[in-house]
């Protein structure tokens, strides 16, 4: 009967969980028995086994509930292993957070050099959008594990873009597919203090057997090895080894290879050899979405906080640099009206978040304005700061002053500077002829809209 009624439950959590979930986390479950209402669970390992618990509990309760079957809650030992197997579980438990790692889980060696995973940086917590889809593409591939097709895998972006969270993504989903798997998932600056020490400690050896034993090395923010040159020398050894063995490499930076000033070139070249992705800024779709989702979580741990719709539309217009920034501005709302009992609204958030609203303004330059309006009306860069004053040119370099004017801290003596050393008077010029227009020129009104929108995303 048991197995009945586990195939029956299996069946309808594939439905439930989706078939990646269920491929990873419910098919190596097996049920036991059903006794006092409690449903005895068997998982391969101490990781899946608690994060089914803290993931699945009820939906697998929910699931048990048919024919004559009655559970009311689960419980899941985790089956023998190996000593080589019970190792190598203990290694890739080393690099998960204390807060995060499975309860009574043996801890690994301190002496390992993986860094604490979060937790929180899954796939499933990621919003996908079209600035980031090719980034997610590249990491869901590199996390099926298999044949290292991508390697390495470099990807870069701005602070607060989601790097991290794509690095810590791959580790979880990895170790979920493959808990024997040596995952090493470290920073930069990790791996260079680890090589100090060896060196300090005269263990170098030691050093180069660990690294070079990994199946799945993940170095983050490698820009800060570029300038130091011993230890450049030995990630590059490292690199070239793992490659060798055809095991996979996933490394982030804040900038292209190409880019990251004080590295040695042979490095930016091999860092180069494979798929280089970049991060693109957010948009306001995605910074929207970011919201929703984090409106779940922090009720989960405010409560049902109210909050105005519109304020999430404001916040994903206002906060446009970071992501960071972003999450953290909605956590202070939240915490804000948990506190006093008041419905976040648009003028509380206003007020709330002064400070982060004004550290958050979009900083436009004279120059991307230049490109904007130059791109828009169809004309070239050249011609905006040039001679010419045919009224093709003339008209859109005003509206390009206007916007300088308007949109950033320069004087009209510094925007004259950057039209091609125009007298401040030439400029003021322009400003008062596109404020003249406005009134009666319903397309350049609309223009100048749609431009600063454009300049403001």
């Amino acid at each position: 009967m048991t197995n009945g009624v586990w195939g029956d439950a299996k069946n309808k959590l594939r439905r439930l969980v989706g078939d990646n979930n269920f491929t990873t986390w419910i098919a190596p479950l097996e049920l036991t028995r059903i006794d006092g209402g409690v449903a005895q669970l068997s998982a391969p390992t101490n990781f899946i086994a608690n994060w089914v618990t803290r993931n699945y509990a009820d939906q697998i309760v929910g699931a048990l509930n048919v024919r004559d079957s009655v559970a009311h809650r689960i419980e899941i030992t985790v089956l023998a292993r190996s000593a080589q197997s019970q190792e190598r579980v203990q290694r890739t438990l080393a690099t998960v957070e204390p807060a995060a790692r499975p309860a009574g889980a043996a801890r690994a060696d301190d002496d390992l050099p993986g860094a604490a995973l979060d937790s929180r940086f899954t796939f499933d917590n990621f919003v996908v959008g079209k600035p980031n889809a090719l980034a997610h593409a590249a990491a869901r591939r590199v996390a099926e594990g298999g044949a290292a097709v991508f390697n390495p895998l470099f990807l870069y972006g701005g602070v607060g873009l989601g790097k991290t969270h794509l690095m810590h993504a791959i580790a979880w989903e990895l170790q979920a597919r493959n808990p024997e798997a040596r995952v090493l998932y470290l920073s930069a600056e990790q791996f260079m203090y680890r090589f100090v020490q060896a060196l300090r400690e005269k263990q170098i050896m030691d050093f180069k057997s660990l690294f070079r034993s990994v199946d799945i090395l993940m170095v983050d923010d490698v820009q800060f090895i570029a300038g130091k040159e011993s230890t450049q020398e030995e990630f590059f050894h490292t690199f070239n080894a793992l490659i060798d063995q055809n095991k996979q490499i996933v490394i982030s930076a804040d900038r292209a290879p190409g880019e990251i000033k004080d590295l040695e070139e042979r490095i930016k070249s091999r860092l180069s050899s494979g798929l280089v992705v970049d991060l693109h800024p957010t948009d306001y779709e995605l910074r929207l979405g970011i919201l929703q989702q984090k409106v779940d979580q922090n009720r989960a741990n405010y409560g049902d906080v109210a909050i105005a719709g519109d304020v999430l539309e404001f916040l994903a217009h206002r906060i446009t640099t970071n992501v960071r920034v972003l999450e953290g501005a909605l956590t202070r709302l939240f915490a804000l009206a948990s506190l006093l009992g008041r419905e976040v609204t648009l003028d509380l958030a206003q007020d709330c978040l002064a400070d982060i609203l004004r550290s958050s303004e979009r900083k436009v330059t004279v120059e991307e304005i230049q490109r904007k309006v130059a791109e828009h009306y169809n004309i070239r860069l050249s011609d905006m700061i040039g001679p010419k004053r045919l009224r093709t040119i003339a008209r859109p370099r005003q509206i390009a002053m206007y916007l300088a004017k308007h949109m950033t801290t320069r004087s009209l003596p510094e925007i004259g500077r950057r039209f091609g050393g125009r007298d401040h008077t030439t400029i003021l010029h322009g400003v008062r002829k596109v404020e003249e227009l406005r009134a009666t020129d319903s397309q350049l009104s609309e223009d100048l809209v749609l431009l600063r929108r454009l300049l403001e995303s």
